[in-house]
């Protein structure tokens, strides 16, 4: 959820119900040019949801608006403001909105290629290390069994050498 934050788009929460985009942009409109207002509604209600969104031309409009606004009162109620997050867009890679549910079939059938080779990748590396290490396992063994065998030829040396004195 590290969405870029959108420096000219102020959240203002705790609006009262009497407050419209109206009054909202006459508050915010002392800072620098409004370019947008929005309040969004609840459905069921058709009022706000107690919170708005203003949209200013310059980023040091909003800077101001914000420094001088959060902790603001605005019709009895205290308010807070902070830089808004852009809209998250539900659904899919792209959004449900504006595209049918085939719109994302490709990318998914890319996604599990990817998946099925890289299982396919891990086998495959998994495999190789178990021969190395049965390798290695082998060889350690093989030297193990060598030092015997050079330990071995001085006793079979000296075995030599008693048989030859008798």
């Amino acid at each position: 959820m590290n969405q870029p934050v959108q420096k000219n788009t102020l959240y203002v929460g705790g609006l009262s119900e009497e407050v419209d985009e109206k009054i909202l942009h006459a508050a915010f409109v002392p800072f620098g040019e409004v370019k947008d207002v929005k309040t969004p509604l609840d459905q069921a209600t058709q009022k706000h949801r107690s919170f708005g969104f203003v949209t200013f031309l310059e980023r040091e409009d909003a800077a101001a608006a914000m420094d001088n606004m959060d902790g603001a009162e605005l019709f009895g109620r205290v308010l807070t403001v902070n830089y808004a997050f852009p809209e998250r867009i539900k659904g899919g890679e792209q959004g449900w909105a504006a595209q049918p549910i085939w719109a994302d079939a490709d990318t998914w059938f890319e996604r599990q290629q990817q998946e099925e080779e890289m299982k396919r990748l891990q086998a495959e590396h998994s495999a190789a290390m178990k021969e190395a290490e049965k390798l290695h396992r082998e060889k350690v063994s093989a030297e193990k069994d060598g030092e015997k065998e050079e330990a071995d030829p001085m006793a079979a040396a000296e075995a030599q050498a008693v048989k030859q004195n008798s």
